[in-house]
C-alpha cells in the first residue's frame, strides 16, 4: 500500500495546514525543509500575489509543497440580506463612527478558476489541495494533468466517499475541532459535523485513500493518537500559529495565548460560514450563528471597519481569532523545530 509520504513525496506523513491570513510563503518553506509538506493558503490571494508566493516557495525550497483553494460557489448578493445584516451591526457602526452607507459591498474570498488553473500549470505544484469539495471536472483534470496529487477536506463519510468518486488523491478528516473554516459542503447541517476521533476511523474504514487526521491535534501525543486509529499522517494547523514565520498578529498572538482560546466556536459573523474562532465580543452579543449574516463570503465587507477601528485601539472584538479547539500546542519556536517536535509522534 502506498504510504503518504510516497504519494507526497515527503520525509513525514505531516501537513501544515493552510490558514489563510495567519501565514504566507514562509511558514511553508520552513515546514517542507523540515521534511514535512508546506502548505500556501491561497483563498485571499490575487494572482499577483500568488505568483510571488509560490514563486518564493520555489526559490526557497526543493521539497513538495502544497498550494490550497476554496471551491464555494459564489452566491448572488442580496441588497435586501445585506441590509439586515448592516442593521445588526448598526449599534457598533454607532459605538465608532462609521458611516455604513460608506462600507462597499463584496466578496473576500475567491474560489478556485481556470485563470488560477493557469497560472499553477506555469509552477506545476506537487501538491494542489481544495476546501468546500473540488472544482469543477475539467479544471480537476487540469491540476491533474501536471501529474499534482490532489488533497480535499471531509467532515463526514458521504463527503469522504464522494471525494473518493470525483477524483481525490487522499482526504483529510477534518475534525469538529479544528480552527477556521469547515470543510463541509454536501450538507450545511452542524448536527453531522464528528470530532477528529470519531470521525477518523469511519474514513478510514469507508474509502480505500488514504486518510489525513486533522482538528485538535496540537502535540506529538496527539499525532500519536491519531497515527493508532489508522491516519496515514496528519494536519496541523493552530500549533503554528505562534511561530515567528506565522503572520498571526499581535492581538491575536495575545489571544491565543490566554485563557480565552480554551472557548472557542463556530461562527459565521465574519465570513457567513461556519469557522473556529476564540470567542470574543462580537460573538457573544449577536450569538456566534447569526441568521442575519450573508452567505459566505458575503458577510465580510460590512463587518471589516469595525475590526480595523478597534483593532488600531487594540482590541479584538470584531476580529476573526481562529483557533482549533485546543492551543495548548501552540509554541513561541521556529516552525522547523516544532515540525521536528511533532514528528516524535510517527516514532511511538
Amino acid at each position: 500500500m502506498t504510504t503518504l509520504q510516497q504519494l507526497l513525496g515527503t520525509e513525514l506523513p505531516l501537513i501544515q495546514a493552510p490558514m489563510a491570513g495567519i501565514q504566507v510563503s514562509a511558514m511553508a518553506i520552513a515546514v517542507s525543509n523540515a521534511g514535512g509538506l508546506g502548505s500556501l493558503p491561497a483563498a485571499m490571494l490575487g494572482t499577483d500575489a500568488l505568483r510571488s508566493e509560490i514563486a518564493a516557495i520555489r526559490a526557497g525550497t526543493d521539497k513538495p509543497y502544497n498550494v490550497n483553494f476554496f471551491c464555494h460557489t459564489p452566491p448572488e448578493p442580496s441588497a435586501e440580506r445585506e441590509a439586515t445584516w448592516r442593521t445588526a451591526l448598526a449599534p457598533y457602526y454607532a459605538e465608532y463612527g462609521i458611516d455604513a452607507a460608506s462600507i462597499p459591498a463584496g466578496p473576500g474570498r475567491n474560489p478556485f478558476s481556470a485563470e488560477v488553473a493557469d497560472l499553477l500549470a506555469e509552477f506545476r505544484p506537487p501538491v494542489v489541495s481544495f476546501h468546500f469539495g473540488l472544482p469543477p471536472e475539467a479544471l480537476l483534470a487540469q491540476v491533474h494533468g501536471w501529474g499534482a496529487k490532489v488533497l480535499a477536506s471531509a467532515t463526514t463519510v458521504e463527503e469522504a466517499l464522494w471525494l473518493e468518486a470525483h477524483g481525490a488523491d487522499a482526504v483529510i478528516a477534518q475534525g469538529l475541532e479544528a480552527g477556521g473554516h469547515r470543510g463541509h459542503f454536501l450538507s450545511h447541517d452542524l448536527t453531522k459535523q464528528l470530532g477528529t476521533f470519531a470521525l477518523l476511523p469511519q474514513l478510514v474504514k469507508a474509502v480505500k485513500l488514504p486518510v489525513i487526521a486533522a482538528g485538535g491535534i496540537a502535540d506529538a501525543d496527539g499525532v500519536a493518537a491519531a497515527m493508532s486509529l489508522g491516519a496515514a499522517g496528519v494536519q496541523i494547523g493552530t500549533a503554528y500559529m505562534l511561530t515567528p514565520e506565522a503572520t498571526t498578529s499581535a492581538l491575536h498572538r495575545a489571544a491565543l495565548k490566554s485563557e480565552a482560546a480554551r472557548h472557542t466556536a463556530l461562527t459565521n459573523l465574519f465570513t457567513g460560514r461556519p469557522a473556529r474562532g476564540i470567542v470574543n465580543r462580537v460573538m457573544r452579543d449577536l450569538g456566534p450563528i447569526g441568521s442575519a449574516a450573508p452567505e459566505f463570503p458575503l458577510a465580510t465587507s460590512a463587518i471589516a471597519p469595525l475590526r480595523a477601528k478597534a483593532e488600531a485601539k487594540g482590541s479584538g472584538d470584531f476580529s476573526p481569532l481562529w483557533s482549533g479547539q485546543n492551543a495548548t500546542g501552540c509554541r513561541e519556536i521556529p516552525a522547523a523545530e516544532l515540525t521536528r517536535a511533532l514528528a516524535e509522534g510517527f516514532r511511538r
